[in-house]
């Protein structure tokens, strides 16, 4: 009797263990679902580090009870082993060459401070000096005082340019870049949003054109009340209930919003391909975690710099509660990139800047 209560017992975790691989599986795959289609389906990779957890204890459970059954569990990291070096890579620190390109990208979040620092952008502005990067794209590059900022950026950037979204919304918007390298040109990524864009830079390096696209593409738009009621469910201070309704409640709203994004990821993507004589980095605050469509979309053909060298989840977005990178830099075949990181030491926005080091291999393009 015993015997076979411990046959059904093994059985029992062993199915969950199988049910928990798949989800793993469909959520470190779900990158390929068209949230426009499937939006609910389509958010899935957020859970994908809560399943990779669980088919860790699953792991750990088998090892110690029941060795043969590690199988299950090994089998699930092996399928998923793609997503995973895309989610939190392991790389270690490289040496770059000689005449690399420095590249930040940052969401600065209007300059206001992240309720910490009373003069946000003066934070802003020491930080940027101090890092002396031969491009930085900026989002949420607005304020209220744009002729003072400009004039600040001038002491240590001979070339800026902001453009600004939507300059009668309320809320508003635009993206920035500020560059040792002459701006030979822009060009706005046409696809419809209110307050969100994506601007294409043409910069002079050496004897090169090099297309820069910063990115701020739509939001998640989940308010205070969303974002405290998701800390108390992984905190576990919700009711069952309550939680089971939340959780739904907020998949709705990422996927709504995810379906938005669509369309702007998919905009951006064809521009880079109409666009492929040049060398091409596109950055930017692409308001998506690395398993996501949109980053996905874009990054056909690129090189995601942060899962090629980098180290860790990199979260870029430093609330409490929100365990994701949604900055990213991907970079055309010309560029090798070289230690991309996120600096989480730099906390004056809600965002923490992406930095990558770049090395353009020969001249594609006179």
């Amino acid at each position: 009797m015993i015997k076979q209560l411990k046959a059904i017992t093994v059985n029992l975790i062993a199915g969950a263990n199988m049910a928990t691989v798949l989800l793993l599986i469909l959520s470190g795959y779900s990158d390929r679902i068209n949230p426009v289609e499937h939006p609910l389906l389509s958010c899935m990779g957020m859970t994908f580090p809560g399943f990779l957890i669980a088919n860790l204890l699953f792991l750990f459970f088998w090892l110690t009870f029941k060795w043969r059954k590690a199988w299950i569990p090994i089998l699930g990291f092996a399928i998923v082993y793609g997503p995973i070096t895309l989610y939190m890579p392991l790389h270690t620190s490289q040496t770059p060459p000689e005449g690399t390109i420095k590249l930040i990208s940052y969401n600065v979040c209007q300059y206001g401070g992240n309720y910490k620092y009373e003069q946000g952008f003066e934070k802003v502005y020491e930080y940027l000096k101090e890092q002396n990067a031969d491009i930085v794209c900026l989002q949420e590059d607005v304020d209220t005082w744009r002729r003072y900022v400009k004039q600040w950026y001038e002491k240590i950037y001979p070339y800026n340019d902001t453009t600004i979204f939507n300059p009668q919304d309320a809320s508003i918007n635009g993206v920035g870049i500020h560059t040792k390298f002459p701006i030979i040109k822009k060009e706005r990524i046409q696809y419809e949003s209110a307050g969100n864009g994506s601007v294409a830079y043409y910069l002079k390096v050496d004897a090169d054109t090099v297309l820069v696209i910063n990115n701020h593409l739509e939001g998640t738009h989940l308010s205070t009340e969303d974002r405290n009621k998701y800390k108390q469910m992984i905190s576990g201070k919700m009711e069952q209930d309550t939680a089971k309704a939340e959780t739904l409640f907020l998949i709705e709203k990422l996927g709504k919003y995810a379906a938005k994004r669509a369309p702007e990821a998919e905009a951006v993507h064809d521009y880079i391909e109409a666009h492929r004589q040049y060398p091409i980095i596109v950055c930017g605050d692409f308001n998506d975690n690395p398993i996501s469509y949109s980053r996905r979309t874009i990054a056909q053909g690129l090189t995601d710099c942060y899962q090629e060298t980098g180290k860790g989840i990199g979260l870029s977005y430093n609330q409490k509660g929100f365990f994701v990178r949604i900055d990213h830099i991907l970079a055309s075949e010309q560029f090798v990139p070289y230690n991309c990181y996120v600096d989480d030491k730099m906390d004056a926005s809600d965002h923490n800047p992406i930095i990558c080091t770049l090395k353009m291999e020969g001249n594609t393009q006179k």
